[in-house]
């Protein structure tokens, strides 16, 4: 798949995602079923911070790429796989958020929103760069729970995630004792 294909799917997730974070009143964005399950607006912080740590990361990885200094110099375990065979083989069912992605300052779901919005822009910044990278393969940044990703599969997990929280919002707002608005 190419890159702009892959560009364009993350965009598409993450607006996917913000619809269904529309029209929802206070009680609504904050409701928890259990003190361990998080709330929508949780999930949205929780978005915002993975998806800014993983775009710093290959910027990183670029940077390290130019200055033959790279930030992945073992083997790319994970070659020619794809972000679900990938977390199938690194994921346990429950997964703890890696250290920096977890929701971790509050505050409102329009906040959260909008910050997470803004990684569109960064996004974009680093797509127009990796355009003119030949070896994507070659540009690897690990992720906290999967280990080395390439650029590609990076990208390949950004849908993926947001796709995965999207779910979980979506099994929020189905929950029987989600507040009437």
């Amino acid at each position: 798949m190419s890159l702009q294909n892959l560009f364009n799917q993350i965009e598409n997730a993450r607006s996917q995602f913000l619809k269904e974070c529309e029209g929802l009143s206070i009680s609504q964005s904050h409701f928890k079923p259990s003190p361990k399950v998080w709330s929508i607006t949780d999930n949205t912080e929780h978005l915002y911070w993975a998806e800014f740590g993983g775009i710093n990361g290959m910027w990183k990885a670029i940077e390290g790429k130019k200055t033959n200094n790279p930030v992945w110099t073992k083997a790319a375990i994970h070659e020619g796989l794809s972000i679900e065979d990938i977390v199938d083989l690194t994921w346990k069912p429950k997964e703890d958020v890696p250290l920096g992605a977890e929701p971790r300052i509050g505050g409102s779901l329009e906040f959260w929103t909008t910050s997470l919005k803004s990684c569109s822009v960064l996004l974009k910044d680093l797509y127009v760069e990796l355009k003119t990278h030949e070896h994507l393969e070659e540009i690897i940044y690990p992720h906290p729970i999967s280990g080395p990703l390439n650029v590609i599969q990076r990208f390949e997990f950004l849908r993926f995630h947001i796709d995965r929280h999207s779910e979980q919002v979506r099994n929020l707002k189905k929950h029987h004792d989600f507040p009437n608005a």
